[in-house]
């Protein structure tokens, strides 16, 4: 390697991501059982990432189960194959092991959209409100939280706060509606949003639906209005995963990140499985950019380099760290 390479690796590695030759004829998978056994280590997947992925991890579900997942994990070292927030989550429930993520840059939308300096002044104008931030957040945005929940939770989250209580929801306005509109309350709303769920078309998917109307159209929270009341069943993930285990129908539209088709398939072989389809899709299905940044390669380097790494101060932790234990001891 020249010193000109070994300056582009440099810098690629600051990015958090190893630009490393793999020889021919490795098998990617055995490496990476080996590796994982060798160090000790744990593969956290989610729904949304690759179906090979999903394979190899240890674990897969959605938010709440990989925090609960990660809350009792044993391993030395937390690999967390999914987004950013994921990870922050898992160092911050786990601080003393060493968690890694395959991609860096695999952040979230929904996020992002909340950067932490505007969602203060958004709480300063609020004062005597509590904050209940779902936990597609950023590890400081959960600074500013009283108590965090996910889609699988977020109702039992709300209804533990008396009738009365001011409530601040966010980052996600879309979750935030549905929940309003099943509790009668009226919780301050972050005006955030994830760009997966909120990119289907109503239009295609009314036309969809005539085409099959033998279907029941399912979809997560995080979709606009519109798309909620066209659906049969609302659900987070891993309830939409369930649903179409018990349900007697053959035939579903699924609205959420295609990702979890994969677990669909392999739970219920004899169905069929239709993705909704957004504004601009072209190949009839709406994916997360960020969570198909993991791949394969990435996972294999991420175990062998124990790179990327996620850390957070000791300050980010402790206040972060109360508002998951809260809504861990609830769910």
């Amino acid at each position: 390697m020249n010193h000109n390479q070994k300056n582009i690796d440099a810098i690629l590695l600051k990015e958090g991501f190893i630009n490393e030759s793999i020889p021919k004829g490795v098998n990617l998978v055995d490496e990476i059982k080996r590796l994982k056994k060798e160090k000790n280590a744990v593969i956290l997947g989610h729904y949304y990432i690759e179906a090979e992925l999903q394979d190899i991890s240890d674990f897969v579900g959605d938010s709440l189960a990989l925090a609960q997942e990660a809350a009792r994990t044993t391993a030395d070292i937390i690999v967390f194959v999914g987004v950013h927030f994921m990870a922050e989550t898992a160092k911050i429930i786990n601080p003393a092991k060493k968690v890694i993520l395959p991609d860096l840059k695999a952040g979230c939308s929904l996020a992002e959209s909340a950067p932490i300096d505007d969602f203060r002044k958004f709480k300063a104008k609020y004062p005597g409100h509590k904050v209940i931030s779902y936990i597609n957040c950023t590890a400081d945005m959960k600074t500013e939280t009283d108590i965090v929940c996910t889609s699988s939770n977020a109702v039992k989250i709300v209804e533990s706060f008396p009738k009365d209580a001011k409530l601040i929801f966010g980052p996600d306005k879309n979750l935030g509606n549905y929940i309003n509109s099943l509790t009668g309350r009226n919780m301050v709303l972050w005006n955030g949003a994830c760009m997966v769920h909120e990119q289907y078309s109503v239009e295609k998917i009314a036309a969809l639906m005539d085409e099959h109307p033998d279907a029941e159209m399912i979809a997560h929270p995080e979709c606009e209005k519109p798309v909620l009341i066209l659906a049969k069943f609302i659900g987070s993930t891993a309830q939409l995963l369930k649903y179409v285990q018990q349900s007697e129908t053959k035939k579903f539209i699924v609205a959420t990140e295609s990702g979890i088709l994969h677990q669909m398939k392999k739970a219920c072989p004899e169905k069929v499985f239709i993705p909704a389809p957004s504004v601009d899709s072209t190949c009839g299905c709406n994916d997360c950019t960020h969570m198909k940044l993991n791949s394969i390669r990435k996972l294999y380097l991420c175990l062998k380099n124990e790179l990327p790494e996620v850390t957070l101060s000791d300050e980010v932790i402790e206040k972060a760290r109360k508002p998951i234990e809260r809504m861990l001891e609830i769910s």
